[in-house]
């Protein structure tokens, strides 16, 4: 029998990875972190900075028709797909709709909840430890309406999610204006979501966590996670440095997981999401207290340590074609007229993808047919905000401790 050269191989150094890398170390795991790239540059780079407490109900299907018709049109920024992709995503989306009734929406939001709850609690316990507090601001996101009907519906939606023990404030447009001085008037109303915590930093943050695993003793090696492989000592990986072998390996590898679980045999209804950000200089002194929303024109800006980022909503696209970022152009001046804005930081806007799963759940648990394998990836919009909830999670059930919750609803057998 081959000795291992450690305990766990975790494939993957984005947020879900290090955290799994992190809570498997804690428990006294030697643990080899694998990735091609340095920690925190692919999908954990690009996203809002939101720990999203508030975020208790998954994004479903949209069920309003005019919203349909625009959507399938290619006429909002919210959402925009290529035509050449939708045959290959059709049986996704039909699992999605179907996943996305009234009745299974609220199932999906009562097994989500345990991980949502402990989101911002499970980041602040390894900032504390990485002794980076200071990164972490509570001072929520806020949701802007331009129209008096739109803000009605959202005040009878944020209403409707009181059970769930989420805290907001309605805000006027004076009140409004008190919260983001620099914002220009024209809006009906908001929703200020106070759980949430914020980072200016999102990659730095995994790299922050990164550095903890490293100064814990722990491993970060670059490699191709496809090169695993199933051997008689547990799993093994080729890098630069030869072959390294583990009893246990960990696919945390965001949209890129079907590089290893395809090979393996499984057959799993991963798709990706793409968006894009840029980052634009404030104009003057204007300063942004809030990641902002602007629902109706379908953008975000955060207040990010590049300056203010510019996020899109999402591109149902194959992951590796080439970069089309409409949205930003289309977002770019609405931002303008509401925000005081300078010149870009970029000359060209980032791309990511999102790893999503039609049933708005990760999977987090064994792969059924391979002893020692062990899957964590496919959290949708939601992986900055479950990636310590995630690494605790799954550390309890490789370890054998009692999991903090029950990790049924995100099993792999689901999909057979």
């Amino acid at each position: 029998m081959v000795r291992p050269d450690k305990d766990v191989l975790v494939l993957g150094a984005g947020i879900i990875g290090v955290c799994v890398a992190l809570h498997l170390q804690r428990r006294g795991k030697s643990v080899l972190l694998v990735d091609r790239r340095a920690p925190g540059e692919e999908t954990s780079y690009g996203n809002a900075g939101l720990i999203e407490r508030a975020s208790v109900i998954p994004y479903g299907f949209p069920r309003h028709i005019p919203t349909l018709l625009k959507y399938a049109t290619n006429r909002s920024a919210d959402v925009r797909f290529r035509w050449t992709y939708l045959p290959k995503l059709l049986p996704w989306i039909a699992r999605f709709f179907i996943e996305s009734s009234s009745r299974r929406l609220r199932r999906a939001a009562m097994d989500m909840l345990p991980l949502i709850e402990r989101s911002v609690t499970e980041h602040t316990d390894l900032m504390a430890e990485a002794g980076i507090l200071d990164r972490a601001r509570r001072t929520g996101w806020i949701e802007a309406y331009r129209t008096a009907k739109a803000f009605a519906a959202a005040r009878t939606a944020a209403n409707a999610l009181d059970e769930f023990g989420v805290r907001y404030d309605f805000l006027g447009p004076q009140e409004l204006q008190a919260r983001e001085p620099h914002l220009a008037g024209g809006f009906a109303g908001a929703v200020h979501w106070l759980d949430p915590a914020t980072v200016a930093d999102p990659g730095g943050l995994v790299k922050d966590y990164a550095s903890l695993f490293l100064r814990k003793g722990g491993e970060i090696v670059k490699a191709d996670a496809s090169t695993l492989a199933a051997g008689e000592g547990g799993w093994s990986i080729r890098t630069q440095g030869g072959e390294v072998c583990a009893r246990e390996a960990v696919v945390a590898l965001g949209p890129w997981s079907d590089a290893v679980y395809r090979r393996l045999g499984y057959r799993i209804p991963l798709a990706v999401k793409r968006g894009y950000h840029v980052h634009i200089e404030p104009a003057g002194d204007a300063v942004l207290n809030h990641p902002v929303v602007d629902v109706e024109r379908g953008y975000l800006l955060a207040p990010m340590t590049k300056g203010i980022r510019l996020t899109t909503g999402i591109e149902f696209a194959g992951r590796d074609e080439t970069p089309t970022p409409v949205q930003v152009d289309q977002t770019e001046p609405h931002a303008r007229r509401i925000f005081p804005l300078g010149r870009r930081v970029e000359p060209t806007p980032w791309m990511g993808a999102r790893p999503c799963l039609p049933d708005m759940r990760p999977i987090i648990g064994p792969a059924p047919r391979h002893k020692g394998l062990w899957f964590a990836f496919g959290h949708n919009h939601h992986g900055l905000t479950l990636g310590p909830a995630t690494g605790r999670l799954l550390a309890e059930m490789m370890t054998g401790e009692q999991p903090f919750t029950d990790p049924a609803p995100y099993a792999m057998s689901r999909f057979g």
